[in-house]
């Protein structure tokens, strides 16, 4: 590392978690280029709808596409003091023939806002790519243990007993949940448009000399030459700002679904029952040489608060636009869209790291599961008491205060003695075997092996089967459909 980079900060988002993939989609090169391509399709539409654009210009526009100097792009920034403006000139350098009609009729927000459309599309591609590839890493862990069973806890505490595979399905569903709500926000996802500098189009309706269907086909033609079949009804300068909060909405709700996976897993490390992969090397603590912390679940936690965090950005700067565009929010969104997709992308690798590699200590959930067990198949054996001809009422509190006092125990340090109460208690009428009999783990799961079969079948094959083939996370530029 040079002396001059060690004197700048460095962004952890792209130093330490998000990926390479979605650095891809934020990067200047990407960016960039895309503001080519719309300029293309902006010229090539104008071309087809009778303005005169030279078929020159428009092949040296296709052919120097990806021909980016931003050093060059950066000195013609500093001369103008205007980023637009700056790339008008570096693409006219690359295709001469075009230089006089780059950017025709156009405002910065045509190629600012739509591109802002097309890396939310894109990054809100990938990330639906990664949530399928966990939510497929996670079908196979609650397969392989959809029949061991393990504590339920509700607060935290004790409960009815579940699967360790049927826990998994409720991470899964979050996820599934939130694959439902990015594919409605692709679905919904519209374009700018050719609007001018007020979304009145008055500089589109000035070229082609007030023919007001040859504009309304412009701006149609444009969207689709990009890839989107619809265009928002109307608009300021800008696209709704909603439409940022919204989508970082869904951003946001992904960093929930993956702070609450990571949560479980910590509870689940300090039980020592499941635990996040740990390599062979790898160091706990610097003080502490015996510790295996869950390192992993508590980044990903970290980043999915601040995904949920980064939300505030684009509902505040929604909420204060003023008439038909305020530049407050040029900067913040500068800021918080691509951290967001950054964020969540760095967190659902680590997901997809976690839970294809997740670790199960049967012995322990056993173990855990036994404790507890008599305390939960006290109505069980209450009922079997009351067949046996016992009082209802008088058993009840019979074995409630068994139980308070086996509880008692445990928290003396003691193992608890419930089983021991009950066989030595003439009212219950069973002796140590017959209280042994009820407490088979698998009497108190309920349906939970069924619900796991039926959930995989019947929900996560299908989104599994139709979208596996997008979960290959690579990143193209846009096409230009001329």
């Amino acid at each position: 590392m040079t002396e001059q980079a060690q004197e700048r900060y460095s962004h952890p988002l792209s130093e330490r978690y998000a990926s390479r993939e979605m650095q891809r989609i934020f990067s200047p090169a990407h960016r960039f280029g895309t503001w080519r391509r719309l300029w293309l399709a902006l010229a090539t539409a104008q071309r087809e709808l009778g303005l005169p654009i030279p078929e020159e210009a428009l092949r040296e526009m296709e052919a120097g596409l990806d021909d980016l100097d931003l050093v060059q792009a950066a000195e013609y920034e500093r001369r103008f003091r205007h980023d637009v403006m700056a790339h008008v000139h570096l693409f006219g350098d690359v295709a001469p023939a075009a230089k006089g009609i780059l950017h025709l009729g156009a405002t910065s927000a045509f190629i600012g806002d739509n591109t802002d459309l097309i890396l939310h599309r894109d990054a809100l591609l990938l990330l639906r790519a990664r949530v399928v590839r966990c939510v497929r890493a996670l079908a196979g862990f609650a397969h392989t243990y959809r029949e061991l069973p393990t504590l339920g806890y509700t607060h935290f505490q004790p409960a009815q007993p579940t699967t360790v595979g049927k826990r998994a399905t409720l991470w899964i569903q979050d996820l599934l949940l939130d694959l439902e709500e990015m594919e409605f926000r692709l679905e919904t996802l519209r374009f700018r448009g050719v609007r001018g500098t007020t979304g009145t189009q008055a500089s589109f309706l000035e070229l082609f000399q007030g023919d007001h269907g040859k504009v309304e086909e412009l701006d149609r033609r444009v969207g689709q030459k990009m890839g989107f079949p619809k265009n928002y009804g109307v608009s300021g300068q800008t696209y709704p700002r909603k439409v940022d909060a919204a989508l970082l909405g869904t951003v946001a709700g992904l960093g929930a679904s993956i702070s609450r996976f990571g949560n479980d897993l910590r509870l689940l490390a300090h039980l020592r029952e499941v635990e996040e992969p740990f390599e062979e090397e790898q160091i706990g603590s610097s003080a502490m040489p015996y510790k295996r912390n869950p390192m992993r679940a508590e980044r990903m936690c970290a980043l999915g608060r601040h995904a949920i965090t980064l939300f505030q950005d684009p509902a505040q700067t929604a909420a204060t636009q003023w008439l038909e565009r305020s530049l407050d929010d040029s900067a913040n969104r500068r800021l918080s869209i691509p951290d967001a997709y950054l964020t969540v992308d760095g967190a659902l690798v680590l997901y997809e790291n976690v839970a294809s590699d997740l670790r199960v200590h049967p012995a322990v959930v056993r173990r855990n599961l036994h404790e507890h067990l008599p305390f939960m198949a006290t109505e069980t054996i209450l009922m079997q008491a009351v067949r046996a001809g016992g009082d209802r009422q008088e058993l009840h509190e019979r074995i409630r205060r068994h139980a308070l006092a086996a509880a008692g125990r445990m928290k003396e340090g003691e193992d608890a003695d419930l089983v021991e109460r009950i066989a030595s208690d003439p009212a219950f009428g069973l002796d140590r075997d017959g209280v042994e009999a009820l407490l088979d783990a698998r009497r108190f799961v309920g349906r939970a092996p069924e619900q796991v079969d039926a959930f995989l079948s019947d929900w996560v094959e299908p989104v599994v089967t139709r979208l596996g083939d997008d979960a290959d996370a690579r990143v193209r530029p846009p096409e230009v459909r001329v």
